[in-house]
């Protein structure tokens, strides 16, 4: 039959299948339990000595580790709208509750022939409807896992459930105590047991393996797999009872009852195992969901101070040019050329404000479609007139050095021209400090072996920290008092987005150097 299909991936124990590693060790768990079987054969009818607190020690521990599991088996049925785990989760609450009064029941345990009014009987019936319940419980599981999900189980399901096994174990309560007399013996006295009690065990022990068979063959996830590994484990319990001992008290006795601790314990060790190992993943994923929101906010933090950075300086040229427009013609007589050239520089800005914010858009998106032929010299050139202002204002002299004939390379003109501006303005910006005379900015265009055209822009400022100069590209550094840090970030992405290298060095005599490397047929990556 089909898998069962969840409405997400599979991450519940009920429909996550084994690795190959959980299969190892459930093999190598059940073959140890059968070795134990087999060496408890050979001597299962030793006589040891009476130990009261033996059984109550024991049955203590399956009434709490069965009652944990039935509650975590009702919260999976509910997650997993599974009758199957439904019936299963009721298999361990039976299997919890009724050894409850077959604990009280047990001669000597708490008093010389038992609580609640047992018989003789009391307490060997108690035990045959203990292990017929459970290995029923397993082969009806086995028969209904393959059902599709079905609609969310409603409470009143789950709560008639509890009534109904509730009400079952009171059942069979007062049928082995009140109504003792009326059943078939099982044991001759307090620690004999009759031929009945052997072929009880051994019908049970049947059942189970029946019920081991199904899950074998219907094994689909981990529950599956480990419940396998219990029914392998009653069934140790039910043969060294049902064939090989005569009485209580025998090493067979006691060696069963370790089965029966193993038969309880094993589903609850792997429910709490997978649900912190679910849990890990639930957090890991959180974790992950919270990282990628947080660099989708600082993608849209970087985009917001990309355009702030690139808009800045021709808004400050618009601004500078517009005032000294109204000078000029505010003059008497008007110094229209003045106001003309001023005029030309505000459309220029405007124009190169344009062309950054396509710039913007377009290094965040596809960029081989804006590919086109560049000149770099005709980008170094058009970068020192958009500068020009600021250049004479601060008494920056240049000097280029531009070499002849070099091919055009494929790019983006607008962001190679961006990075240009960017490196000039940051030399620039590099040289307050500096006296006057000794500002200078050289341009300077090759072309390098290897098929490579190069740009470097040298300063005569104070150069570059050692210690910093691994984090001048990174994103949100930065040196400036007022800086985004984002200027040679920006930079550094567009040259590798055409296939190049921005790399600094400090100069031999002082300043700072930058070089900007392109391959003449650039491609976007």
């Amino acid at each position: 039959m089909a898998r069962p299909q969840s409405d997400g991936s599979d991450t519940w124990l009920v429909n996550v299948p084994p690795t190959p590693l959980q299969r190892r060790i459930a093999l190598g768990v059940a073959v140890v339990l059968l070795v134990g079987l087999g060496i408890t054969a050979l001597f299962a009818d030793i006589l040891l000595p009476r130990i009261d607190a033996f059984i109550p020690a024991i049955e203590v521990a399956v009434i709490l580790t069965d009652l944990l599991t039935a509650a975590l088996l009702f919260s999976q049925c509910w997650i997993y709208h599974s009758r199957a785990l439904l019936v299963l989760a009721s298999g361990y609450l039976f299997s919890g509750l009724i050894v409850f009064p077959h604990l009280l029941t047990f001669p000597g345990a708490f008093s010389p022939t038992g609580l609640l009014g047992a018989g003789l009987q009391s307490t060997g019936w108690l035990y045959i409807f203990w292990h017929a319940g459970f290995p029923v419980t397993l082969l009806i599981y086995g028969f209904l896992k393959d059902e599709k999900p079905i609609e969310p189980v409603p409470l009143f399901a789950v709560s008639w459930s509890v009534a109904i096994v509730v009400g079952l174990v009171c059942g069979l309560t007062l049928l082995a105590t009140v109504g003792e007399r009326f059943l078939p013996h099982l044991l001759l006295d307090r620690t004999h047991i009759t031929p009945l009690a052997h072929y009880a065990a051994t019908f049970e022990a049947l059942i189970c393996v029946v019920a081991l068979a199904m899950l074998w063959r219907r094994q689909r996830s981990v529950l599956d797999l480990w419940l396998t590994v219990v029914a392998v484990a009653l069934f140790s319990e039910l043969v060294i009872n049902g064939l090989f001992i005569s009485g209580r008290f025998t090493l067979g006795f006691y060696v069963g009852r370790i089965f029966t601790i193993v038969t309880s314990t094993i589903v609850l060790i792997v429910l709490l195992a997978e649900t912190t190992r679910l849990y890990g993943r639930l957090a890991r994923s959180n974790a992950m969901l919270r990282r990628e929101q947080n660099n989708r906010l600082m993608n849209l933090e970087a985009l917001a101070a990309s355009i702030s950075h690139e808009v800045r300086q021709p808004l400050t040229g618009i601004t500078t040019s517009g005032s000294a427009l109204l000078r000029y013609l505010g003059d008497t007589p008007p110094k229209v050329e003045r106001a003309r050239s001023a005029a030309e520089r505000v459309i220029a800005a405007g124009h190169r404000i344009n062309q950054t914010l396509d710039s913007v858009r377009n290094l965040f998106g596809a960029l081989e479609r804006e590919q086109g032929p560049v000149n770099i010299n005709d980008l170094a050139l058009g970068a020192l007139r958009v500068l020009d202002r600021e250049l004479k204002d601060r008494n920056v002299a240049t000097r280029v050095d531009l070499a002849t004939e070099l091919p055009p390379i494929m790019g983006h003109s607008g962001q190679l021209q961006e990075v240009i501006v960017n490196l000039i303005q940051n030399a620039i910006e590099a040289m307050d400090m500096v006296d006057d005379d000794r500002r200078e900015v050289k341009v300077r265009t090759e072309r390098n072996r290897g098929n490579a055209i190069s740009i470097e822009i040298k300063d005569s400022g104070p150069g570059i920290d050692p210690k910093k100069s691994a984090d001048i590209f990174e994103a949100f550094y930065t040196t400036k008092p007022h800086g985004t840090g984002l200027g040679l970030a920006i930079c550094r992405m567009i040259v590798e987005r055409h296939g190049g290298q921005l790399s600094a060095t400090s100069a031999d005599q002082g300043g700072a150097s930058f070089r900007v490397t392109l391959p003449q047929t650039s491609l976007s990556h």
